[in-house]
């Protein structure tokens, strides 16, 4: 497998630094609010590398934190009169409910940054013994930045430019302005731990080396998160981790891009801040995460509601063909025949292309490529009466059914049942156009019991009071059937 390492700016192959095993830290919330897409979007990418790795045989532990301790977490617990502990809980509780309707596997090891502080403390303490750090007169405790003479190897960010036109506050006590704080000495109204440099808490910074430390081997293979954390957080994480540990934090570093709002930068300010939650009230999980999956995990993507009901279409395409595949392969009798070897052929090169998608830098997009010609190859096969009919394409059918549970169990997507799951996406397209589902059964029931009493004209008027309200209604062998028009 290809992997893009922003450390190096290539691709490189993936290969674990013990065969067999994978260690791997994603950086998570900061709980303090409810979740917004990109949280969803990081979540789901370190998702569908995670279950990649392990549909490939890798034994992979997955840890991902929540900072639990945070100014962000502090100010809300302020202005609502509640702890931080109790604001965070809050917002912990209700990612883990988003994260389960998107499908998102929970990692092995969740470690809170509050459970860490002494691993914390320890951290800091070998670093003022290595020169790193310093502590100054009011209890804050600060890295050296200039201490570190690889500083800036992530980012490509070079410390003199950095430093051009840098100032220390007045008041504050940094030998630099660089410096960053890894203890941060309490303050009125804010938790606080002992230390050896009196009453105070953890830096963010440092929270994530403190997890990623006690939880893995280091160097880990992977370290992973969303772009706008590569810097500052992740360069000064590497700074400390390794000024610390004398060797390498991590061999990989995967980073997700952003996610905009109609061409524009997600913010509460631009009126444009979509939560989780707000996008779910209406749409489908299986919607967001597969519009997610529909860009390369390291491009920008554009959310637009246009784009939603674009995903949904295609999800509706794929399950459909999933449903008439299932209710083709339960056909009582079959004639005998090969199939053709050009179909055969065909849905080998999709079948080995979905893999090379995924196996190049986790090419989602690509994959999904591969799964929509797999579905016009088998709905083209469906449409064939005379190679519908052949025996051999039951067995086509059965290695069908098995690639789309590799699609289920790699990209978390097109593994509900076809029918219910196509229902449900009915209901939630109903809801939206503001047509009562209730309302349409109570026609459906009466339109078929005028139709078994042969009353047409009552059956007429049942569908056409129906149709005024936007409803097909489609007659099936197993009965009828209702969608939007």
């Amino acid at each position: 497998m290809q992997l893009y390492n922003t450390m190096t700016r290539r691709k490189e192959q993936f290969e674990p630094r013990i065969p067999g095993k994978v260690g791997m830290y994603a950086c998570g919330i900061t709980a303090y609010d409810f979740s917004h897409i990109g949280h969803a979007r990081s979540a789901v990418v370190f998702d569908v590398l995670v279950r990649w790795l392990r549909h490939c045989g890798y034994d992979l532990t997955f840890v991902r934190n929540f900072t639990d301790v945070d100014d962000k977490i502090i100010a809300r617990a302020n202005r609502e009169g509640r702890t931080s502990a109790e604001i965070a809980e809050t917002y912990i509780e209700a990612f883990h409910e988003d994260m389960d309707r998107l499908n998102v596997v929970r990692p092995d090891i969740e470690p809170r940054a509050t459970e860490y502080i002494a691993e914390m403390q320890d951290m800091i303490r070998r670093l003022i013994e290595k020169g790193h750090a310093y502590p100054v007169p009011s209890g804050d405790v600060y890295f050296r930045v200039r201490s570190f003479a690889e500083y800036g190897k992530l980012s490509g960010r070079d410390v003199n430019d950095l430093r051009s036109g840098a100032r220390i506050a007045v008041g504050e006590e940094k030998e630099d302005p660089l410096d960053f704080a890894l203890w941060k000495a309490a303050k009125p109204g804010e938790p606080f731990w002992e230390s050896p440099w009196g009453l105070g808490r953890p830096g963010w910074h440092l929270e994530c080396s403190a997890m990623s430390e006690k939880n893995l081997d280091l160097p880990l293979d992977i370290h992973g998160g969303g772009q706008d954390l590569v810097f500052p957080h992740h360069e000064n994480e590497i700074a400390q981790s390794e000024a610390a540990i004398g060797r390498e934090l991590a061999r990989f570093w995967v980073h997700n891009g952003f996610v905009q709002i109609n061409s524009e930068k997600m913010s509460k300010s631009l009126g444009n801040f979509k939560t989780i939650r707000d996008i779910l009230e209406n749409r489908q999980p299986e919607t967001l995460r597969f519009f997610l999956l529909g860009k390369h995990y390291r491009s920008p993507i554009d959310f637009s509601f246009d784009g939603l009901d674009d995903a949904e279409k295609a999800l509706r395409r794929v399950y459909e063909c999933l449903r008439d595949a299932r209710v083709a392969s339960e056909r009582a009798s079959w004639k005998k025949g090969e199939m053709p070897a050009e179909v055969l052929e065909e849905f080998e090169a999709l079948e080995k292309g979905f893999t090379d998608s995924m196996n190049d830098d986790l090419n989602t997009a690509g994959a999904l490529g591969s799964v929509f010609g797999m579905v016009r190859l088998i709905n083209r096969v469906l449409d064939d009466k005379a190679l519908r009919a052949r025996e051999s394409f039951r067995d086509l059918l059965a290695r069908f059914s098995a690639v789309a549970s590799v699609w289920s169990e790699t990209l978390g997507v097109f593994g509900e049942d076809p029918a219910a799951y196509l229902a449900s996406q009915r209901d939630m397209r109903a809801l939206r156009a503001g047509i009562d589902t209730a309302r349409v059964e109570e026609l459906l029931a009466e339109r078929a019991e005028a139709r078994k009493n042969k009353d047409f004209a009552r059956s007429d008027a049942a569908r056409d009071a129906l149709a005024a309200m936007g409803v097909e209604v489609r007659d099936t062998p197993s009965g009828a059937v209702w969608d939007i028009a």
